[in-house]
């Protein structure tokens, strides 16, 4: 126990408080247990340690954080760190990387019944479950899902430029002075493209020649080992895997065609289906369907993006195509506080069933959405609105 006071300590003085992203504010740190889930490398473990130093500071021993990975967990477990943690008069027990030790939800199950004063938060994998099997925390448990930078807060983390946050609505209906606001602040266009490339994942500044090889290592790790731990994929499909996602990062947005996506990677049109379904419940793909509702298990998908523009540029290997970087964008932008279908042939996507957005430069005219109500262009290379063709960069300003 005392190591593990050691290790929190050390961990806490080595966070920067600096930059706290916003994401923090809308989590309910009063909750009995809650969750935090995302994709590998956008910051949790950060935003963890970050609450500890603001709420307890250093040297307190009414917290305490555990990375389940740590060595110490190979010889101890779960319930008995918690109870030797609750009878020194703990209160809050951070359980980070849970889907890094098997049978974490049974062992977390356990401990909030049998200490129910004893404060939980747990964080994870995008692929980590809430419902499983007999350890069902999903009643008892309130989840967060957490994601990459925006656009907002990558001008925040690399450039200094600290904005509000807008609600898409806000964007629709006042696009001039919030467009004008930013105008005022920076020159959005020029951080914007650079953001496409390198913005997503905050270890940018760490070193920008090792970020795509960082990107692509991130990857690899959820493809490696996350999807046989926790969706108990062949490990002699991962090969596959990383063959299918290396195929749609050159021709994504993919007009899906399933049996030839077999055909490719030598796998079964089933089982290429139930794995496109595991990348994008791991934040590695977006999969959009044209009517959400009728959607049903096996389902192939109308279209598929790389998750965020990052990713598109650290695996394609042929020049990325600014069009499906400006897509890739506008999906990862929107999806992440709405929902979005694809539009076929009424605009490019339809969000929450209302909006419709067309994507594309700055010459992008009305001519397929003209007669549709509440549709938009959101149009790159632009600066200011035009009527109802908007500046792309804005939606990146949502969170």
């Amino acid at each position: 126990m005392e190591l593990l006071f050691e290790k929190q300590d050390a961990m806490l003085n080595a966070t920067s408080m600096e930059i706290v992203r916003n994401f923090m504010d809308h989590v309910n740190w009063e909750a009995p247990m809650l969750c935090i889930r995302g994709p590998r490398g956008v910051g949790k473990s950060t935003l963890l340690r970050q609450h500890i130093r603001r709420q307890f500071g250093v040297g307190s021993e009414k917290v305490l954080y555990c990375s389940l990975d740590f060595a110490y967990f190979a010889q101890h477990s779960i319930l008995e760190v918690a109870e030797k943690f609750y009878k020194r008069g703990g209160k809050l027990l951070v359980l980070d990387e849970a889907h890094k030790y098997e049978n974490w939800s049974r062992e977390v199950k356990e401990v909030a019944e049998i200490y129910p004063s004893l404060q939980m938060v747990i964080s994870g994998s995008s692929l980590l479950k809430l419902m499983d099997g007999d350890a069902d925390l999903s009643r008892r448990c309130r989840g967060y899902y957490m994601p990459g930078l925006s656009f907002r807060e990558y001008l925040q983390f690399y450039k200094g430029i600290d904005l509000p946050c807008h609600p898409l609505e806000e964007l629709l209906s006042n696009a001039k002075e919030v467009a004008a606001e930013v105008n005022a602040n920076c020159r959005p266009i020029q951080h914007f493209h650079e953001y496409l490339k390198f913005g997503y994942y905050p270890f940018y500044l760490r070193n920008p020649i090792d970020y795509y090889p960082l990107v692509e290592q991130t990857t690899n790790y959820v493809i490696d080992v996350e999807l046989p731990q926790l969706r108990k994929v062949n490990p002699s499909n991962c090969r596959k895997i990383k063959a299918l996602l290396n195929v749609l990062a050159q021709q994504v947005p993919f007009d899906v065609d399933i049996s030839k996506m077999a055909s490719m990677i030598e796998l079964q049109r089933n089982t290429v289906v139930e794995y496109l379904g595991h990348l994008d419940d791991a934040k590695l793909l977006n999969l959009l369907y044209s009517d959400l509702v009728s959607v049903k298990k096996m389902q192939k998908p109308d279209k598929i993006y790389l998750e965020n523009p990052n990713l598109l540029y650290a695996l394609a290997t042929t020049p990325v195509k600014i069009g499906t970087a400006r897509e890739c964008f506008a999906v990862n932008q929107l999806s992440y506080q709405h929902t979005v279908e694809y539009g076929k042939q009424q605009g490019d996507f339809k969000v929450d069933g209302k909006w419709i957005f067309e994507v594309g430069g700055e010459d992008k005219t009305f001519d397929q959405i003209a007669d549709l109500p509440n549709s938009y262009i959101l149009a790159d290379d632009i600066e200011s609105p035009r009527g109802n063709k908007l500046p792309l960069w804005m939606i990146g300003l949502m969170y």
